[in-house]
């Protein structure tokens, strides 16, 4: 099953975060949760990843949408977006919001899964235009 979004760009890590963050905000989203996957590890494990930090993204308006179809749908919001470093370049991996129909099977939540599916891909087009 592929359940994420992906782009790489030739930037370095901090640089990327930054404009991933710009990109979704242009978009709507504003980030709720930042995970710092690599700081985390290291303090909590003494374990040494490369760097990755995971966005909690949200956007309001499509999150009441998908709550007035099925309160349950907290348990997959908000959008996780993946920032790390791979091979010398920035990997950004977005969560298909497609995800939410598949998982509920709830057919009104489709037009909000693509309506996110359309800001989300406008962000990552964002990155790499």
């Amino acid at each position: 099953m592929n359940y994420g979004i992906p782009v790489t760009l030739d930037l370095p890590f901090a640089e990327a975060v930054e404009r991933v963050r710009a990109a979704l905000a242009e978009q709507g989203f504003g980030i709720l949760t930042e995970i710092d996957v690599q700081a985390t590890l290291r303090a909590k494990l003494d374990e040494e990843i490369e760097e990755y930090v995971i966005l909690g993204a949200c956007n309001p308006s499509l999150a009441h949408r998908a709550l007035e179809v099925d309160r349950r749908i907290g348990l997959l919001l908000p959008c996780n977006v993946v920032v790390r470093a791979a091979d010398g370049h920035t990997v950004v991996e977005v969560m298909d919001p497609q995800l939410m129909v598949r998982v509920t099977e709830q057919p009104g939540l489709e037009a909000v899964a693509d309506e996110a599916v359309g800001r989300l891909r406008a962000a990552l087009g964002a990155l790499v235009g």
